[in-house]
């Protein structure tokens, strides 16, 4: 498979760019697609068999199992980075191995069930609580001690609807090609 091949199977909807200015209509549409997520993923693996569960959405990649327990993982501690930056000063966040998490037993085996309904439930809270947030808060920031970088939350929603649809079209593609 060419590099390119790989590279389009990788980012199917390109990497994440963050606008040069964040608006109000752009943070309501990213909180938008945070609301439909869970329900369009959902849909999307719900009548996979094992076996299809057990296919990597690319040469080297993870399974259709271990995307959709990804996802949830990543949205569980994306929750958790909103809570801290608005109630702490600019904290430095807890980073994890996520490709460490992708192997574990229960991402590798436990039904994709449990992932949708998690996702379900910290999409819903996350979604209720992005929708009260004035724009004030909306600039609070974290650091992430990856890079150290500054993060605001406008920008982690923004991030967050993109990881989703990410995942989400790394699998819908799969479907595509195989034909399931």
């Amino acid at each position: 498979m060419e590099k390119i091949d790989l590279e389009q199977l990788k980012y199917p909807i390109g990497k994440f760019e963050k606008p040069e200015q964040i608006t109000h209509d752009q943070i309501q549409e990213w909180i938008h697609i945070l609301e439909m997520i869970p329900e369009e993923l959902e849909n999307l693996v719900k009548d996979l068999t094992e076996e299809q569960l057990e296919t990597p959405y690319r040469p080297g990649g993870w399974t259709v199992r271990q995307t959709v327990h990804h996802i949830a993982d990543s949205h569980h501690n994306s929750y958790l980075r909103f809570k801290w930056a608005l109630t702490e000063d600019n904290p430095i966040i807890k980073a994890y191995d996520e490709k460490a998490w992708a192997e574990l037993f229960d991402t590798k085996t436990a039904p994709i069930q449990f992932s949708l309904d998690h996702l379900k439930a910290v999409h819903g809270k996350l979604v209720y609580l992005l929708k009260g947030l004035s724009s004030l808060q909306l600039k609070k920031t974290f650091i992430h001690p990856h890079n150290n970088t500054e993060v605001s939350l406008d920008e982690n929603i923004g991030t967050y609807a993109w990881h989703g649809r990410h995942h989400f079209a790394q699998i819908f593609n799969l479907i595509e090609r195989k034909g399931w």
